[in-house]
Order: C-alpha cells, then sequence, then structure tokens
C-alpha cells in the first residue's frame, strides 16, 4: 500500500484488524525484518499491524526530508490518517528513538510504547561483542557475502536465525537511498521531549546488545512511569528474532495494559 504523506510516498503492509499497532523498523532494512519477527509472536491477535518502510528506505521515498525531525513529522502525518488511532506504537533500533520523537511531539497519537533495542541521540556503554550462539551448520543457509551482515546483528546463529537473516533482513539492505539517508542522518538529534512519557510503555533490551546496548533502555525507565523493562539475557541487537518465547508474552502484556 502507498499513501502520499507530507509528499512522501510511504509505503507500508498490513495484516489483522482492530486496534492499530505502528512498527517502525531500524535503520539499513526495511519493514520484513520487523514484520517476520512480530508476525511470529502476535499474528492472528485482534490486532491492525502496520508495518511501513522508513524514509529513504525500502519503497518509501524522502524527498524534502532534511533530518530526523522531518521524518518524524511524515510519521505523525501518517499514523494521523490511520482510523481507529490513537495506535500502539512499536520501535525498534532507529525505530524506536523516531517513536520517541512522535511519543512527545504528538501525544495525541499514542495510546502505547514498545522501545525494543532503542537508538539515541548518541549511544552510551556498550557490552563488547559476544557469541550466545553458534551452529555449525547456521552458514549454510547464506551466500558467502551474507555472512558478515549476519554476524554482526545476531548473537544466536543457528540455521533458523539464518534463514532468518537472509529472508527478512537482506532484501531490505538492498533498497536505500543513501543519499537521502546521508542529508537526513546528518541531522540526527530528535525532540523526544524532557518530561514524563504516561503512556503504558515496553522497554527492552538485548543483555548482549553491542550496537545500542542496554544502559539507555534502563535509564530511561525513570521517564516511563508506567513501564515494564526488560534486559533479556541470551539475545544481542535482534532480540526479536532471537527471543520470541520471551518477546511474546512480554508485548501481550503491553498490548492488554494499553488497551
Amino acid at each position: 500500500m502507498e499513501s502520499r504523506v507530507r509528499g512522501v510516498t510511504v509505503h507500508s503492509v498490513e495484516h489483522g484488524s482492530g486496534l492499530p499497532l505502528v512498527a517502525l523498523h531500524g535503520a539499513g532494512v526495511d519493514h520484513r525484518d520487523l514484520e517476520a519477527a512480530l508476525e511470529q509472536v502476535l499474528g492472528g491477535t485482534d490486532l491492525r499491524r502496520v508495518y511501513l518502510d522508513l524514509p529513504g528506505m525500502g519503497r518509501t521515498t524522502a524527498e524534502g526530508l532534511h533530518g530526523n525531525d522531518d521524518v518524524v513529522a511524515v510519521l505523525a502525518a501518517f499514523v494521523e490518517q490511520l482510523d481507529g488511532g490513537p495506535v500502539l506504537l512499536l520501535g525498534h533500533s532507529y525505530g524506536g528513538y523516531l517513536a520517541r520523537g512522535l511519543t512527545a511531539q504528538r501525544p495525541d497519537l499514542v495510546r502505547g510504547l514498545a522501545l525494543v533495542c532503542t537508538a539515541a541521540e548518541s549511544t552510551g556503554e556498550v557490552p563488547a561483542p559476544v557469541v550466545v550462539r553458534q551452529d555449525a551448520d547456521a552458514y549454510d543457509e547464506l551466500e558467502p557475502d551474507q555472512r558478515a551482515g549476519f554476524d554482526e546483528y545476531f548473537v544466536v546463529r543457528t540455521r533458523a536465525t539464518a534463514r532468518r537473516h537472509r529472508d527478512s533482513v537482506v532484501p531490505g539492505m538492498t533498497i536505500q537511498d543513501e543519499v537521502a539517508l546521508e542529508r537526513v542522518f546528518a541531522r540526527w538529534p530528535v525532540d523526544v521531549g524532557t518530561g514524563p512519557v504516561d503512556v503504558p510503555t515496553l522497554l527492552l533490551a538485548g543483555r548482549q546488545d553491542s550496537v545500542v546496548g542496554y544502559a539507555d533502555t534502563v535509564d530511561l525507565l525513570d521517564r516511563h512511569p508506567h513501564a515494564t523493562l526488560a534486559v533479556v539475557d541470551g539475545a544481542g541487537h535482534a532480540l526479536l528474532h532471537e527471543r520470541p518465547d520471551v518477546v511474546g508474552g512480554l508485548l501481550a502484556d503491553w498490548v492488554a495494559r494499553a488497551r
């Protein structure tokens, strides 16, 4: 589905019906990353799950955007036109940073916020890279040129996670408007406000996340008086793919609280 929003063509995919949940993926991929991870745990629920490509990634354009606050404005306009709002808003990594900005700047649009391995204006302390699990046959699912990206993203390296990387992460990595992203990322800071965020919130981090770490997520707890915080052992930046058993229950609780 394509929507024209503030001069930008936004590509999105939807599943299900009911209360809308809008999912914002990280940098360098497209909607298929979160779609694969979340449909595994939310498929069949009474939620309208909306996965969109962020500007400059996938099939969403980025004309006229000159910073991340411009991206937040586009996302706000996209959410505003959805039926059934305010929405549940979930962001992973870069998408989490944008979700914080959207919630701060347009609180009327958001009824619940989930931040997963969220990025920030700057990255604080991160743990050293480790491998939680390395199966001998994991790379059998990958082409040689796909292995480095897999190793950077996943700390649980099995044939199943390799297939997920191959099928849902790699395709989006090849569809990027590098010129537009350089322009947008050059004005990185997002206005995320300074006061409390009163909506039901879920803060998730991977204990072995060496990309953004977990300390910054823990530090957000005091700003979210209605938050559940979980730092999940045995997972890295690809937490949603690596620990769906844990993530599913936490998301279900968050949705119930936000209703």
